[in-house]
């Protein structure tokens, strides 16, 4: 039966982020991931984290200035001492979180920066990112997003995170596959979640079109969740959906799909 992780940047909104670990716990989940926890500092997050005997599954590397529309910093070459920065800030939250694993958001490509000279960038600032982490036991992974949602976002597709992940080398670097983002960009999910399982380290869903909960949209998840457990993944399945209506009320999913 899959792990699902609540992803607190997208579920339980109604209420405020540091109460949304009560609120997760109590809805059943065991694991939460979330964007970013740098607006906090580490022991008020561990504090909800141990009171409600949650696992940190997941955050993200600092992606530069969220809120003026940036979506990461690692593939631009003018930026390399502000992404090793990033990478210090976000071992000292891994550490207190006990967080076994950080993702991160490569970014738009500078318009100004060619194909090559981002990708030689993207992959010398994972080598680098990868290396610290690995000193602790954190792992590396990455994701490729889809464009409709993030215009030029620099890894787009399972074929290029596996260009990067195969530079990089993968016993550093894993992938974070997105059901959402990659129904939009390439489809074949079960194909490519049976290709590329040695190197999943993590999954997150959504239903599209709409990125809502499972059972709104296209993605016949009744299939493909028992799909991904007949392959032996065993690691955690983020929730990373914007809920129809409520949190509560979107839940109703996981009792259908029987993985209570």
């Amino acid at each position: 039966m899959p792990k699902l992780a609540a992803n607190l940047s997208m579920l339980f909104t109604e209420y405020k982020f540091i109460d949304r670990f009560e609120a997760a716990s109590r809805s059943g989940f065991q694991g939460v991931e979330y964007l970013f926890p740098y607006d906090f500092e580490p022991k008020e997050i561990a504090d909800k984290l141990n009171e409600y005997s949650l696992t940190q599954v997941l955050f993200n590397l600092p992606a530069g200035d969220w809120a003026k529309g940036e979506r990461g910093i690692a593939c631009h070459p003018e930026r390399i001492e502000e992404f090793r920065e990033g990478v210090k800030q976000a071992l000292r939250y891994a550490k207190a979180l006990n967080c076994s694993q950080l993702n991160c958001l490569v970014g738009v490509k500078p318009e100004n920066v060619t194909e090559d000279d981002a990708f030689k960038t993207v992959v010398e600032n994972l080598k680098y990112a990868s290396e610290k982490l690995a000193t602790e036991g954190i792992q590396l992974i990455v994701e490729a997003i889809n464009t409709q949602d993030m215009p030029n976002f620099f890894i787009n597709s399972t074929q290029k995170a596996m260009r990067v992940i195969n530079e990089v080398g993968e016993g550093r670097l894993k992938y974070q596959y997105d059901i959402y983002h990659m129904q939009i960009m390439e489809g074949n999910l079960a194909r490519t979640l049976s290709e590329q399982k040695e190197i999943i380290r993590h999954i997150q869903l959504a239903d599209n079109p709409g990125r809502n909960e499972p059972g709104t949209g296209e993605i016949n998840y009744q299939f493909l969740l028992k799909y991904i457990d007949e392959l032996g993944y065993k690691g955690w399945i983020g929730c990373e959906y914007v809920p129809k209506t409520t949190t509560e009320e979107s839940l109703s999913w996981i009792k259908e799909y029987n993985l209570v």
